[in-house]
């Protein structure tokens, strides 16, 4: 659902470094919206939307020093959000499941 202000959305532009199976899987992103829906989603929309999910959770950057340690958080804050308080995300993997 998109937001609507009062005033336009400044954008920023970010550079960024990702090795290649990084923009491999965005690509491969993209291309699943794109053949399965007919809309083209760029590789700026899948981060900003990935980083408006994240807000929706709440996440926060407390006590995250290392990949590990961000991926435990968001799994752990995926767990806390899964339905009927049961855990769906184990050992790194993501099980069905939906949030609240």
């Amino acid at each position: 659902m998109m937001k609507k202000t009062m005033y336009p959305e400044k954008t920023e532009r970010v550079v960024t470094f990702l090795n290649r199976q990084e923009v491999d899987f965005l690509d491969k992103v993209g291309k699943d919206a794109l053949f399965s829906s007919g809309a083209k989603v760029s590789r700026a929309k899948i981060l900003s939307w990935s980083i408006e999910f994240l807000k929706k959770l709440k996440f926060s950057g407390e006590n995250i020093k290392t990949e590990d340690d961000f991926e435990k958080k968001l799994m752990e804050t995926l767990d806390r959000r899964t339905d009927g308080g049961q855990s769906h995300c184990h050992g790194g993997q993501i099980k069905s499941g939906g949030l609240k």
